[in-house]
């Protein structure tokens, strides 16, 4: 089961570093009419876990219902930091070979607010995959924030995200 482990704090590191997203240089693009039509962001950022545990709820070493993987780390673009994050993926389901459900929800620590993102995946054998969350809300200049972040694992402890953001 060891192996179960290593690929979920994988699959949660590398979702944790798409949760978490700073505007930097960013492309906008207004839709709709009024005198504040929503803004588009689309950038990119390089999340790296500095933290991360499993919370083992039956003790048993192995996957179970409600095993919570806690991460956290640093947000990057190039090489100079613009944030933190954090997030907790709870084990929904699983099936033999080592297939599981995460759900998880995260948070983003900026200078100008917090965003926060949560969503659902399968993770398999093969590793999580490319990864789609919602965001869903935020505060500060987040305040109103909706859109996805798309994140690509690049290691068990890197990721590169891709930040869809309307305000």
């Amino acid at each position: 089961m060891r192996h179960f482990k290593h690929v979920a704090l994988s699959a949660a590191a590398g979702l944790a570093a798409l949760l978490f997203c700073a505007p930097s240089a960013s492309a906008s693009t207004g839709t709709g009419s009024g005198l504040n039509p929503p803004r588009g962001e689309v950038f990119q950022l390089v999340a790296k876990q500095t933290q991360g545990g499993l919370v083992d709820v039956d003790g048993s070493g192995g996957p179970s219902l409600g095993d919570e993987f806690v991460l956290s780390g640093n947000l990057f673009r190039g090489s100079i930091a613009v944030g933190t994050y954090s997030e907790i993926c709870t084990l929904t389901r699983f099936a033999p070979a080592d297939e599981f459900d995460l759900q998880c929800a995260g948070d983003l620590s900026l200078s100008q607010g917090q965003l926060t993102v949560q969503g659902r995946f399968t993770v398999t054998t093969a590793g999580p995959g490319n990864i789609d969350l919602a965001i869903t809300g935020g505060t500060g200049r987040y305040r109103t924030a909706h859109g996805f972040l798309h994140v690509v694992n690049v290691s068990d402890t890197e990721s590169q995200l891709t930040v869809h953001l309307t305000l």
